[in-house]
């Protein structure tokens, strides 16, 4: 058992590290071929390098699966396939000197498929096996797209990624807008301020919490007294408030090294299923911590070895204390640290992003620290510990409840379950909005919460404010438009057309407009009419607040729905392409990337044709598919949204017949 856990811990550690290279030894050869009874038959075949050999059989004994062979994702039994080859018994040091069946020299498998009107393809093989030889145990996966005889490639059959009519690089006219492609650095700069100052806000509201508060005075006081001098023990506490920004920084550096490898990788991260569905379960846990029903925190060993290395020399022993607090904290910090990261990988910055929005939250935990120690008069000035703490942290119970929905949500559009629908989403914001003014009133409490004797006039404002939002959802379970577009909220629920009322089509606003390009294309020439490309995701809240806020405005919906057709192209979308449609694309620097689903293909069109994977991303394209004037991102002025339009319009007109 141990030699067996070994191996598949080796397997999967060299899986990873193969697949990173693109170093598969063995280089396969593939084709369907018609049988002589009309049957076909798909066959693979691949030499193999001198002493090499491959486990291709099964062996119970050390859990040795054999070659796996699958077809469109099916997995077909062994016994289904043919493997050939020369067999050879050999006494396996790898494996203690068990006698173990390989194939040495070469290797092919067959595997029938059937009659031709049951295997239309194309087909998707994928090999599993583990390749031996001098001592090695390698695992190896390899991909292969074939047609069957006298039908074109895979490629051919799917729909055109590069569109070589479009010069991203000189469009017909720049119409002199702000916000074009030209301009991504500045917005990004300014993303980078909004987010340094999100987690900015999100640290102070951090600062307020049981875990963090009460450590302020204490902290101070340590530096202050224990110092030699006043400059010492202020240098100490501002050294310590710089230990704590530079650990959060820290922690965003790994998903540098993601974006590094693929600029799209960010994107999937933040609208990949399963982690979303991940995130809702652990908000959900961590709200009912907040709400007091049981404790959250690192392992006590982590914070006690930390906190053992705190005495070590000066430096040193500070650093490990703003790690210890960074630790035992994490109970309150957490949940707060885990929003910032989630809504950060969901903007299109990618990892600088994330950076700049722990760097503020980072900030403002060291700023108290570093200002009482400048001024320890004001220690004095701070509130005392008590159950207003509890408080704190049950609103952010609240909090954390309302935002898991969010991921719920993510999750439900991208893989089109309809679980979540609008004005679902919305009651159960109105019951949580609700539950957290009861308990402002007082009319809730919870474990960890003191007697009410009388009502802070703070919390009596933050409860009349509550219940004020309660009101504002309640029109957004309606189906009259006018109402039911939250704008204070948009982006958050899912978009109006995804709804528990009968919808005339699943268009934002009810717009002329297909998810499709090519279908796009053909009704832009049968109507004479420009493309107003949309590169857009369901997770994307900022497309969200393009299409509440900007795309409502009177005149530019009537543009966009009597001159445009719009062709929404989701990046994000997981609903898997038709066999047929799949297949391997080598882009313009040479890499090649597996064209699956629906958000593959459009992400990869934006990236190919715009050399951007920025949502939103929006572009009028001619019915010549030529680029009239510079895309544009997320622009929230609708005047400005509106002249962009026109312009490109206007170039569209000029060379109209």
């Amino acid at each position: 058992m141990q030699k067996f856990l070994l191996l598949t811990a080796l397997s999967f550690f060299t899986a990873i590290f193969a697949s990173a290279q693109d170093s598969a030894r063995l280089n396969w050869q593939g084709a369907v071929v018609k049988s002589p009874d009309a049957g076909m038959t798909i066959r693979a075949r691949a030499a193999l390098p001198s002493g090499a050999f491959v486990y291709a059989f099964a062996d119970g004994e050390d859990g040795l699966e054999g070659l796996r062979f699958y077809v469109n994702d099916s997995l077909i039994p062994q016994s289904s396939l043919v493997i050939g080859g020369l067999q050879k018994n050999i006494q396996d040091p790898i494996f203690d000197g068990h006698t173990k069946k390989v194939i040495t020299d070469s290797l092919s498998v067959s595997y029938r498929l059937g009659t031709t009107e049951n295997a239309e393809g194309p087909f998707r093989v994928r090999m599993e096996y583990e390749l031996g030889g001098k001592g090695e145990f390698i695992p190896e996966e390899i991909k292969l797209y074939l047609s069957p005889e006298g039908k074109s490639n895979t490629a051919a059959l799917a729909t055109r990624v590069l569109i070589p009519t479009i010069d991203i690089k000189n469009p017909k006219t720049t119409c002199g807008t702000s916000t074009g492609i030209s301009q991504s650095a500045e917005e990004s700069s300014r993303g980078l301020g909004s987010l340094f100052l999100l987690g900015f806000l999100a640290g102070l509201v951090a600062l307020l919490t049981p875990c963090v508060f009460p450590m302020i005075p204490l902290t101070v006081s340590f530096f202050t007294k224990k110092a030699q001098s006043k400059g010492m023990g202020i240098r100490n506490a501002m050294l310590y408030g710089f230990f704590i920004l530079l650990i959060y920084v820290g922690l965003s550096l790994p998903f540098h090294f993601l974006d590094t490898l693929n600029p799209e990788i960010l994107n999937n991260i933040s609208t990949n299923v399963y982690l979303n569905l991940l995130f809702f379960i652990v908000f959900v846990i961590f709200a009912f911590s907040f709400f007091g029903f049981y404790d959250i925190s690192l392992p006590a060993s982590m914070s006690g070895k930390t906190d053992s290395k705190a005495g070590l020399g000066n430096i040193a022993g500070i650093f490990f204390m703003a790690l210890t607090l960074a630790i035992v904290s994490f109970s309150c910090t957490g949940p707060i640290l885990g929003s910032l990261l989630a809504g950060s990988l969901t903007a299109s910055g990618g990892a600088m992003q994330l950076t700049a929005g722990m760097a503020g939250f980072g900030f403002a935990l060291a700023l108290p620290f570093a200002l009482f120690a400048l001024f320890p008069n004001w220690l004095a000035s701070l509130p005392k510990s008590g159950g207003w703490l509890n408080t704190v942290k049950v609103v952010l119970g609240f909090a954390e409840l309302a935002l898991a929905l969010k991921f719920l949500s993510n999750a439900d559009l991208v893989k089109h379950w309809g679980l979540l629908k609008r004005e679902l989403f919305i009651a159960i914001w109105v019951i949580i909005s609700a539950g957290l003014t009861l308990y402002l009133f007082g009319l809730i409490r919870f474990p960890h919460d003191s007697p009410i004797k009388k009502l802070h006039p703070a919390r009596i404002g933050l409860g009349i404010l509550t219940g004020l939002f309660t009101l504002y959802l309640l029109p957004g379970l309606t189906n009259n438009p006018k109402w039911s577009n939250l704008t204070l909220i948009s982006g958050f629920p899912p978009p109006m057309y995804y709804s528990l009322y009968q919808k005339e089509s699943e268009c934002v606003l009810g717009l002329r407009c297909t998810k499709d390009y090519e279908e796009g294309l053909a009704m832009a020439r049968a109507e004479n009419k420009p493309m107003l490309i949309d590169f857009t995701g369901y997770a994307c809240v900022n497309c969200r607040r393009m299409e509440e806020k900007v795309w409502t405005q009177p005149e530019v919906y009537r543009l966009m729905k009597d001159s445009f057709i719009v062709v929404s192209l989701y990046v994000d979308d997981k609903a898997l392409l038709p066999a047929g449609k799949q297949f391997v694309y080598k882009g313009k620097d040479g890499s090649e990337k597996e064209i699956r689903t629906v958000g593959d293909l459009w992400a990869t069109f934006e990236t190919e044709n715009f050399a951007n994977n920025a949502q939103p991303l929006y572009a009028i394209i001619s019915t010549k598919e030529e680029l009239l004037t510079e895309p544009v991102g997320y622009t929230p002025s609708a005047n400005e949204y509106l002249s962009w339009l026109q312009c490109g319009l206007k170039e569209f007109n000029k060379g109209a017949p």
